[in-house]
């Protein structure tokens, strides 16, 4: 049985207001706005009792973004630059604690080698008197004094750095950097001006040595006499030059007891049959430079010593001023 047409029409579905096929009546709000007392007009831009226009407060919020997102923004930006500065303090601050203790080290055994070679210069100040003197024109420049002072100097900048080190003390670091850098400009310089100078400086020694020979045997110079006995009876030699320096020294044919073949008393005054005929000073010479890559070994690693102390100085005083400053 079929509906009616009438009947359909109560069960039909009104269109809503977003469907395509709907579309108001004319003059419904009109009506409406009428049946209101005009309160709803097109005048006044109202519906049902809402105003249709934003007003000027409205439409500033939906353009303008608010003052506290770029706040938020601002202390974003701030605590990322300041964990990264925390980042970098802890990095600075690591890699100065690891020079820091490095650096102690290095000069820790700087001081304990300046100890050895002190208590090397004093044993021989003791048991031998002044070794090794063989000028008369520097008497004082003897083994025992030089291993002295150089011991005293060098526990000294062992001892500034080893402060230096573990106080992070920018004053003592910089005084051990130039009391090293002097010491290694000096000791560089006399190398150079040995190589360049190596015929006058032969010369000037050969002169001073054989005037050396007069004060041999006198009274108050038994490191110099001790230093030629040494050196003729170890490398066999006599003399400076030729065992015949030594007829001046006693205006006879005479040479000390230490030129003899066989040692026995008064055996300077027998032959020269009977004594060694190499010159002193070129058979020193000799053995130095068949010594020579052991004597080159020992300048390099003095050196590289030396290197490794300015670098390790210099890298802690540049650490500590950085950890002042970006870390105060």
């Amino acid at each position: 049985m079929r509906r009616s047409s009438t009947d359909e029409s109560t069960y039909r579905r009104s269109p809503s207001l977003d469907s395509k096929e709907y579309s108001p009546p004319r003059g419904a709000f009109r009506r409406y706005s009428s049946m209101y007392g005009g309160q709803f007009g097109a005048a006044s831009n109202s519906f049902f009792g809402f105003h249709t226009n934003p007003g000027p407060k409205a439409t500033k919020a939906k353009y303008t973004s608010p003052k506290g997102n770029k706040y938020v923004v601002f202390y974003l930006d701030l605590s990322f630059i300041f964990l990264l500065e925390l980042k970098r303090c802890s990095m600075a601050h690591n890699c100065l604690q690891c020079i820091k203790y490095l650096m102690f080290v290095f000069n820790l055994l700087f001081w304990l080698g300046g100890c050895g070679i002190l208590g090397v210069g004093i044993w021989l100040a003791v048991t031998q008197g002044n070794f090794a003197t063989l000028s008369s024109s520097f008497p004082s420049l003897s083994a025992a004094n030089l291993l002295i002072v150089t011991g005293t100097f060098v526990m000294i900048i062992g001892f500034v750095g080893c402060i230096g080190a573990i106080k992070e003390n920018k004053c003592l670091l910089l005084s051990f950097f130039i009391m090293l850098l002097i010491v290694f400009l000096l000791e560089l310089t006399v190398v150079i001006l040995f190589f360049v100078y190596t015929d006058k400086i032969d010369k000037y020694a050969q002169r001073d040595l054989k005037k050396g020979l007069h004060l041999y045997g006198t009274d108050g110079n038994i490191g110099l006499t001790n230093a030629w006995s040494i050196i003729q009876t170890d490398f066999r030699c006599c003399g400076v030059s030729n065992y015949t320096d030594w007829f001046e020294v006693y205006n006879t044919t005479r040479v000390p007891d230490s030129c003899c073949l066989e040692f026995s008393e008064n055996c300077g005054l027998h032959s020269p049959g009977t004594w060694w005929k190499a010159p002193c000073y070129e058979t020193v010479k000799i053995w130095l430079q068949e010594n020579l890559l052991a004597v080159g070994i020992f300048g390099l690693c003095t050196a590289l010593v030396q290197i490794l102390g300015l670098t390790f100085a210099m890298t802690m005083y540049c650490q500590v001023v950085k950890a002042d400053t970006y870390c105060a």
